[in-house]
């Protein structure tokens, strides 16, 4: 197995240090797969998890202005490694201002991510800072455990607020309830809502769109896709009761600036935020808390 990469332009650097930063607010651990074209971050559903899902993917051409790589073998053109995203993050800082920022996977005396970090000089001398980040290999044998999840079957899907705006809400009905409950429907409306014993707080948001989802489970252009809907259902709501502390993690560790984000909700079962970037895309699935 082989990967290097390397990113030239700080741009891309930047963007590429606040994605990893932005999935290890959500999570400790995560499965990278590298492929030809795209990198992945996975952290698949589990209990140590409490059963929340990450999947993001990014096409590697938006970011490296060199990728090379190959996988176990020339049918199995891929490699999963199992890494501690604080050590990436901590192994990152160094590039906000770096020249240029080389990834390699190398073998010290455990499998580790190198990052060969070049940083600004004011002599002819190159400066340069290396980190390795110590990664397990994924035998092949585990790969079906870390497969892309099924689109839900989703009873509301609608565009979020901004996210500002929502986590400004979140974080004063944080000191009511450990849960918040999270409404909308076909016709543009959400709430989000906390219930206790002496206090129920509900906030409306209004005039919101809802996305139109194509056959192949991508959005729609609006203008060529009429939902056909009657409008009782249109106002019809879905719920979904949620960790608060979860969702307020996912508002607070945002430093991509999606150009949108999808919430889908399962009625009682599950929510899927779905984060859409020209460079990349995220989904991030916060299971149902019962009753």
């Amino acid at each position: 197995m082989r990967f290097r990469g390397k990113i030239e332009v700080i741009g891309c650097i930047q963007h590429f240090t606040r994605m990893v930063g932005t999935i290890a607010k959500l999570a400790k651990n995560c499965v990278l797969k590298i492929t030809q074209n795209k990198l992945y971050f996975i952290v698949s559903d589990s209990i140590a998890n409490a059963g929340a899902g990450i999947w993001c993917e990014l096409v590697q051409a938006n970011f490296f202005d060199e990728y090379n790589m190959d996988g176990v073998s020339a049918t199995d053109n891929e490699i999963f490694l199992d890494v501690t995203l604080d050590n990436v993050v901590r192994a990152l800082k160094s590039a906000q201002s770096a020249k240029s920022l080389k990834i390699k996977l190398t073998k010290k005396h455990t499998p580790c991510l190198t990052f060969d970090i070049e940083l600004p000089s004011m002599t002819a001398h190159s400066r340069n800072v290396v980190h390795d980040v110590p990664v397990n290999v994924i035998p092949q044998r585990l790969w079906g455990d870390y497969e892309e999840p099924p689109m839900p079957d989703f009873d509301v899907s609608i565009y979020m607020p901004p996210l500002k705006v929502v986590r400004n809400v979140i974080e004063r009905m944080k000191n009511l309830s450990s849960y918040v409950i999270l409404s909308a429907n076909q016709s543009g409306e959400m709430t989000l809502k906390v219930e206790t014993d002496m206090v129920t707080c509900t906030t409306h948001f209004r005039d919101l769109s809802n996305p139109t989802w194509g056959n192949d489970g991508d959005v729609a252009d609006q203008s060529s896709q009429i939902q056909s809907q009657s409008q009782a259902q249109d106002t019809e709501f879905s719920s979904a009761r949620i960790d608060i502390k979860k969702f307020s993690n996912f508002l607070m560790g945002q430093q991509i600036n999606p150009t949108r984000v999808i919430c889908n909700i399962v009625h009682n079962r599950t929510i899927q935020f779905f984060l859409i970037h020209e460079d990349m895309s995220l989904q991030y699935f916060i299971p149902v808390i019962s009753l």
